[in-house]
């Protein structure tokens, strides 16, 4: 899961939304220095992503682009999965996505102080180019994979990920149907 369905399933608790929005960026035993609330937002982020992972249907999705994008498969999938998520959010939630994105942005930066520096340094970019909101369309979701593809390290092809997402968008969207429901009621038990 990406930045939007980390923050969908955190909320409305402030202290989970931050700290699943740092949860990439803290490393190791690290969240034992945030207190325990944040520190029980990145374990969770932590948690969302060894589920992701390791469920069929997310397999099932990467399966579908695997051999072209090898080990960044994964992260792909995360962002077509929340590309996914703002197309059909009105089926998940009552707020509008672009008031949910909207209080997050607002949320995150009265909370700026606690973010990791890697973390404060996407922030602006993220909040400037609105990235969740523009995750609800192709051209979003290409600018957000081209911006991925320049931060790798190596040829990860990622420039190339929203052909694939219009080529395999009907299988890919079932497969976000089938898969987000069950990663909510993971996320509630």
């Amino acid at each position: 899961m990406n930045f939007l369905a980390h923050a969908f399933l955190a909320h409305p608790s402030v202290p989970l939304i931050i700290g699943n929005f740092i949860g990439d960026f803290v490393k190791g035993k690290q969240f034992q220095a945030y207190g325990q609330e944040i520190a029980d937002g990145i374990v969770m982020h932590r948690n969302i992503d060894d589920y992701t992972d390791n469920h069929p249907v997310f397999k099932k999705s990467r399966s579908r682009i695997s051999k072209k994008y090898g080990h960044y498969s994964g992260v792909i999938i995360d962002l077509y999965y929340d590309h996914f998520l703002a197309t059909t959010w009105n089926e998940f939630s009552n707020i509008e996505l672009k008031h949910f994105v909207s209080d997050l942005y607002a949320t995150i930066l009265d909370n700026e102080n606690l973010l990791p520096e890697k973390a404060k340094m996407m922030l602006p970019y993220m909040i400037k180019y609105d990235w969740l909101s523009n995750y609800a369309t192709i051209d979003g979701i290409d600018k957000s994979l081209k911006g991925l593809a320049k931060r790798t390290r190596f040829d990860s092809k990622m420039e190339d990920a929203a052909k694939d997402l219009n080529e395999n968008y009907d299988q890919l969207q079932n497969d976000f149907r089938e898969f987000f429901p069950e990663i909510i009621s993971y996320v509630k038990t």
